[in-house]
């Protein structure tokens, strides 16, 4: 069986990363670059890397696409990047070695090392962020649906949770990035939620974001990054406002009566979330133990 090695990359607008991924991976066998329709120079930095290059309709987001990529590619063995991504040399060694080596495996499930506004992210779900990235051809699809895991047959692996395993990821640079991506992936989540039967109710608006705020940073001990766990945190949470909020727009704004009594109701439920987190997170660190009780005593 063949143990050639094809690298799937799907592009829009990605010409200030995008070098930076295709040198990683001059060692694979083929570079298939699929694009939608950027008005940079993807394409034009693709063929400079001699990838077999194709075009697919814009999407919102890549996971069809994805799908249109991996079947462009013709050897055996996929290894699926991102063109904000990389592979560094002790990650190829691996892969090269269970292509080669490992006939018993059809996926290979791979950490991602995300560095987020210059920080690498070790805790708040972001590490080690496993991702199916590199499989035999015909045994990984992923759904028309956003952030969804692919689906697998066969048998897989995982690569051990260390920094050499993983593939680096060069996530958030900026704010502003965000909140461009949210903007878009918001809208999508929000039609999937609502074609998905869900019905809007303002409650969500204080239930959602509270749980995803306290399950990144408490349950996944995401005040281990410090500021940078903290400002994610939030902005996860807030993400999950404009989701439910799109959803009411959908919609089309229908009136919801509030009273009092609900809020109040709502609010002291997340302050007991909040109260049972402040004292079973186990806050390591004084500084944070400090500004979490100046929060908890103005609850």
């Amino acid at each position: 069986m063949s143990n050639k090695i094809s690298v799937v990359i799907n592009t829009l607008n990605e010409s200030k990363v995008l070098k930076r991924a295709l040198e990683s991976v001059k060692w694979v066998d083929e570079i298939v670059v699929v694009d939608m329709h950027s008005e940079d120079d993807s394409l034009k930095i693709a063929k400079e890397y001699n990838a077999k290059t194709f075009l697919h309709k814009r999407l919102s987001f890549v996971e069809p696409a994805r799908n249109f990529a991996v079947s462009k590619a013709s050897n055996d063995w996929i290894l699926v990047l991102d063109p904000d991504e990389e592979v560094i040399d002790s990650l190829r060694e691996r892969l090269v070695e269970i292509a080669s080596k490992m006939e018993q495996i059809d996926y290979v499930r791979i950490p991602r090392k995300n560095l987020i506004f210059g920080g690498w992210m070790h805790a708040s779900m972001w590490w080690p962020d496993y991702n199916i990235r590199f499989f035999r051809k015909g045994k990984v699809e992923w759904s028309n649906k956003i952030h969804r895991s692919p689906d697998v047959s066969g048998e897989g692996i995982d690569l051990s949770a260390d920094e050499k395993w993983a593939i680096i990821h060069h996530h958030y640079e900026s704010i502003s990035q965000f909140m461009e991506r949210m903007e878009r992936y918001t809208k999508v989540q929000a039609m999937e939620l609502y074609e998905d039967g869900y019905k809007f109710t303002w409650h969500d608006l204080i239930r959602k974001p509270v749980s995803e705020f306290l399950s990144r940073f408490f349950a996944n001990r995401g005040f281990e990054d410090g500021l940078h766990g903290l400002a994610l945190s939030l902005l996860q949470a807030f993400s999950f406002i404009i989701v439910y909020l799109k959803v009411w727009e959908i919609e089309k704004f229908n009136p919801q009566v509030i009273t009092l009594q609900e809020l109040k109701q709502l609010s002291s439920d997340s302050g007991k979330e909040i109260e049972y987190w402040f004292k079973n997170a186990n806050l390591s660190n004084n500084t944070f133990k400090r500004f979490f009780q100046k929060v908890r005593n103005n609850l």
